[in-house]
């Protein structure tokens, strides 16, 4: 078997793919999108060409777009065999892809009409909203732990990954009883005891295992002191009436920021006040969430049984539409508004911030991941000022990180994860992480085990 890492390598951390080739079949796992820094957008091509050898199959650990965001350029090679994932990821990817098609279509447009004054050529999109139709029509579900055979010799395992809904780290056979492989890909990992989803399921064999790294180098704070510190600054608001903004992923972090505010709110640590999910992807993300109580684990299951989140959640509000958004500047604090994108690197987000970061009054909550080149990113380091639609804005809102709401596990989690694997002493290969998180876990993972991972860079090739 022979696996060629075609993202999330080289100390990048999006674009996440791997092609898996084996008795002549080529199988390729995720296909994500590279995100960020100026210029990761050359990278986003096709994974795989059509080839002398035609893509069997595609096989999803989860729907974020740095892991299916690239899905829509397979129609182009001619790929036409079928995407496996679990039904929840099914939902998700549907909802994904096709805003980020849409989103593509706008940016093309905003910037051709800039290139048609200048007399330059236009640009087309990425993909088109049809293309990303057609590969969703691929699309196949598998249930968690049922074996499915992708390709001839080459069977998937799904077990629950904890990242987000639908999520799974993938256990893949190859090969007959009398010799047979083990690799394993992690895909994202979730942060043990999350609310809302099942911790991720260990596992306990494997020859050859990619993990992730995304927070390699450091553990979160503990959940229960962010939530803490969350509604302290909500407190604070309610006395300052002042807005608070949440740049928010729209699948997951939306959903887990919902939950946690109607706990708030029924447990009395704030008194309910105006809340606003200002995103129609979180809006429909909320809904496949809905659709799929299967996955949440017991706590948040019971929580649901006692009250359901409507009765406490009266004072949110969902704006779908752009003008019910702008409308959200004429209201008074205090009030808290969550909308994407989550780096601050497009979406509605950033008429918010454009209209509160100037204000001392203001709070910004950032909870997640910032790529390298985002708005968040700079934010999180201590900007001063910041260009939002080509207008310079001074930076004096109040910006609070709250790292303990991180979808991904951190370091002690990441360790804690592979360590039934060692047993087994597998080569072990860090991706999806910046090098000094992935150089920090490798050193972390060489001292436990006495095992030397590789870092792998974004290319290359590794024979099982």
């Amino acid at each position: 078997m022979k696996i060629t890492i075609l993202g999330a390598a080289g100390g990048e951390v999006t674009g996440s793919a791997y092609l898996v080739e084996f008795r002549g079949s080529r199988v390729l796992f995720d296909c994500g999108l590279f995100q960020g820094h100026h210029g990761v957008e050359t990278l986003n091509r096709p994974p795989v060409d059509g080839g002398a050898a035609p893509l069997a199959a595609v096989v999803l650990t989860h729907a974020h777009l740095d892991h299916t965001g690239r899905l829509p350029l397979l129609v182009r090679t001619g790929f036409r065999g079928a995407v496996f994932a679990t039904p929840a990821t099914i939902d998700m990817t549907g909802l994904i892809l096709r805003d980020a098609a849409k989103l593509q279509a706008q940016d093309a447009e905003r910037l051709n009409r800039g290139r048609q004054r200048a007399g330059e050529a236009p640009v087309a999109p990425l993909y088109s909203l049809a293309e990303a139709e057609r590969i969703l029509q691929q699309l196949r579900p598998v249930p968690y732990h049922e074996p499915v055979v992708v390709a001839p010799g080459l069977s998937v395992r799904f077990v629950e990954a904890g990242h987000m809904l639908g999520s799974a780290s993938l256990q893949v056979e190859a090969g007959d009883a009398g010799a047979r492989r083990t690799v394993v890909f992690s895909g994202d990992l979730g942060p043990k005891g999350a609310p809302i989803l099942r911790d991720a399921e260990p596992l306990a064999q494997a020859d050859t295992v990619f993990l992730e790294s995304t927070y390699g180098d450091r553990d979160h704070r503990p959940f229960a002191e962010t939530v803490e510190e969350f509604i302290a600054v909500l407190r604070q608001a309610v006395a300052q009436k002042s807005k608070v903004l949440v740049p928010t992923f729209a699948v997951g972090r939306a959903q887990l920021l919902t939950a946690l505010l109607a706990w708030i709110f029924r447990e009395k640590h704030v008194e309910p006040f105006p809340v606003f999910l200002d995103s129609p992807m979180a809006i429909e993300a909320s809904h496949i969430y809905a659709r799929h109580p299967e996955l949440f684990d017991d706590e948040m299951v019971a929580f649901l049984k006692a009250k359901p989140l409507a009765a406490d959640l009266a004072t949110m509000k969902m704006t779908a539409t752009p003008e019910e958004s702008r409308q959200i500047n004429g209201c008074p604090g205090p009030c808290l508004i969550m909308a994407g994108a989550g780096m601050c690197n497009a979406g509605r987000i950033l008429h918010h911030l454009r209209h509160n970061l100037w204000d001392p009054a203001a709070h910004v909550i950032i909870a997640g991941f910032q790529g390298n080149g985002t708005l968040g990113r700079l934010l999180v380091d201590g900007a001063k000022r910041v260009t939002i639609f080509g207008e310079p804005i001074a930076v004096k809102a109040q910006i609070h990180t709250l790292g303990g709401f991180s979808a991904h596990a951190g370091q002690t989690d990441l360790a804690a994860w592979f360590a039934p694997l060692a047993v087994s002493r597998p080569r072990v290969l860090l991706t999806h992480g910046e090098d000094g998180p992935r150089t920090a876990l490798a050193r972390r993972l060489a001292e436990t085990h006495g095992l030397t991972p590789m870092l792998p860079a974004l290319g290359e090739v590794v024979e099982v």
